[in-house]
């Protein structure tokens, strides 16, 4: 069996952290935790933190407070990695 590629990875993954109607703020420290532990993290951004952006600024916004990259957004999700 061969080793799954980035792109299957990415996609098999859970969400385990979310951001709601406190906004990134709230996360920060959960996603750098989390980074840490793995090489990918999926994050959901729920309508109340999407209030007057997108997920793809959102994700940026993100990835910056936490020194980390954004692999993909798709919908309402975004993946980072460091």
């Amino acid at each position: 069996m061969s080793k799954p590629t980035r792109r299957e990875r990415i996609h098999n993954l859970d969400v385990t952290l979310w951001v709601g109607k406190h906004g990134i703020d709230a996360v920060v420290d959960e996603l750098n935790d989390q980074l840490q532990e793995r090489d990918f993290v999926k994050v959901k951004f729920h309508r109340a933190a999407r209030a007057e952006t997108d997920t793809d600024e959102l994700a940026e916004q993100l990835a910056a407070r936490v020194n980390a990259s954004v692999v993909e957004t798709r919908g309402h999700t975004g993946v980072f990695e460091r």
